[in-house]
């Protein structure tokens, strides 16, 4: 992968955006060479594969081939947010955290924290309440890091094309109620968080348009 002199995002270092995707790359390259040492060692619903190969008219010999890239697909979809985390933690202000950190992102100077996920249904119900939680503890309890900051919970790929930024108010399974409104935790689409932390509106088309050159 060559660099190229000239930038390919007004918002980000086109070796930030080259390391992203190599991360990627290797991954990809891993979950492959892994489907191709167990290929056959898993265990094989064998109704599936027969309903796939009638329903989808795939041909025995094509199937394992399509299954292996299954698996590979699902090792990337994985990987995805982690992504977008290094592409938003590279741009300047913006510092990535990385996985296994209180929270993804921040963003001291503005006062924001964030927590990315790849697609508006990555984390069940029970798991956004407890999202929520995590997040008011940091932005509201005193004494912390991040006391006064506000959060976002960014959901890359939307459930429709609609933008939004509103706030996050998850169902409360416990008490069969929705979480309280806070003005400091909120719920924002992967374009409107883009937007938002680059300043450019089509930032996240940018970012699409800048991978089509790979």
């Amino acid at each position: 992968m060559t660099l190229s002199l000239e930038p390919w995002l007004p918002f980000l270092s086109n070796e930030t955006l080259c390391q992203a995707v190599r991360d990627l790359q290797a991954v990809a390259t891993s979950a492959r060479v892994k489907a191709e040492k167990d290929g056959g060692r898993n265990v094989i619903d064998p109704f599936t594969a027969l309903f796939q190969m009638q329903l989808l008219q795939i041909k025995p010999d094509d199937w394992p081939l399509i299954e292996q890239n299954r698996q590979i697909e699902k090792s990337l979809q994985n990987e995805i947010g982690n992504f977008h985390q290094k592409i938003l933690g590279g741009i300047q202000g913006w510092q990535n955290l990385n996985t296994g950190s209180v929270v993804d992102l921040v963003c001291s100077e503005r006062r924001i924290i964030a927590e990315v996920k790849n697609k508006h249904n990555t984390l069940k119900a029970s798991d956004q309440a407890s999202l929520y939680d995590k997040l008011h503890d940091l932005v509201r309890k005193k004494g912390q890091e991040y006391a006064g900051f506000t959060a976002y919970y960014v959901e890359i790929i939307p459930k429709t094309i609609a933008r939004y930024d509103k706030l996050f108010t998850p169902a409360n399974n416990t008490t069969g109620t929705r979480k309280a409104e806070d003005a400091l935790i909120r719920r924002i689409d992967g374009a409107s968080f883009y937007a938002l932390a680059t300043g450019y509106p089509d930032a996240l088309k940018q970012v699409f348009t800048a991978l089509l050159k790979f």
